[in-house]
C-alpha cells in the first residue's frame, strides 16, 4: 500500500511538471478575422512556441502572435517584416526594406497604400497581415514591442486539412526571388 502512494505521488508530481513545461513553452491560439489570407484563416487553430525568442531575436519572415500596442486585451498575429533600425518604405504596391524591395511570395495582394520611409524603433518591429488591404497592422502608425512578443506561430493543427509547420520566410528567400526575377 505504501508503494501504491509513492508511485500515484510521483505520478502527479510528473504530471505537474509536463503541464507547467508545456504551459511555459507553448500555447495554441485561435486565428480570428482574415488578415492573414492566403495563408491563416479564420478560426485556424495554431501551436504557438513561447520559448524560442528567449533563445533568439525574432527575424524578418516569422510569423507571431502578440499583444497589441493599442491596449486590445485579443492578441493579434502577424508577419515581422521589418527589424529594430532598419528603415520600411511601401510605395507603388511593394515593401522595401532599408532601400531593398521584398520578395512577397505570401501575400494575398499588393498593398493600395504607401507608406513613407520611417526608421523603426529599437527593440520594436514592424508588421504587416498577409492580407495587406484588409489587416490593421504597422502601416497604421504603430509598431511592435519586443516585451508584446508572445511567441512564434508554429504549427496549424486544426482543421485536419490544414495541418503542417506555419511559413515563415527569411530575408534570403524574400531577397532571392528577386535576383531571379
Amino acid at each position: 500500500m505504501k508503494s501504491f502512494f509513492r508511485e500515484l505521488l510521483l505520478t502527479l508530481i510528473l504530471a505537474f511538471v509536463i503541464f507547467f513545461l508545456l504551459q511555459t513553452t507553448v500555447q495554441t491560439f485561435v486565428v480570428v478575422g482574415s488578415s492573414m489570407e492566403p495563408n491563416l484563416y479564420e478560426e485556424e487553430r495554431l501551436v504557438i512556441s513561447k520559448v524560442v525568442y528567449h533563445l533568439h531575436e525574432p527575424e524578418r519572415g516569422d510569423v507571431i502572435v502578440f499583444r497589441p500596442p493599442n491596449g486590445r486585451k485579443t492578441e493579434y498575429i502577424k508577419r515581422i517584416i521589418a527589424l529594430p533600425g532598419e528603415t520600411v518604405e511601401i510605395k507603388s504596391g511593394a515593401v522595401y526594406i532599408n532601400g531593398s524591395k521584398l520578395n512577397e511570395p505570401y501575400i494575398k495582394e499588393v498593398p493600395r497604400y504607401s507608406l513613407r520611409e520611417r526608421e523603426i524603433p529599437e527593440d520594436e518591429y514592424f508588421v504587416l497581415g498577409d492580407n495587406r488591404n484588409n489587416s490593421n497592422d504597422s502601416h497604421n502608425d504603430w509598431t511592435v514591442p519586443h516585451q508584446n512578443i508572445t511567441g512564434k506561430a508554429w504549427l496549424s493543427i486544426w482543421p485536419p486539412n490544414k495541418w503542417g509547420v506555419v511559413a515563415n520566410y527569411s530575408l534570403q528567400e524574400q531577397l532571392a526571388g528577386l535576383m531571379n526575377n
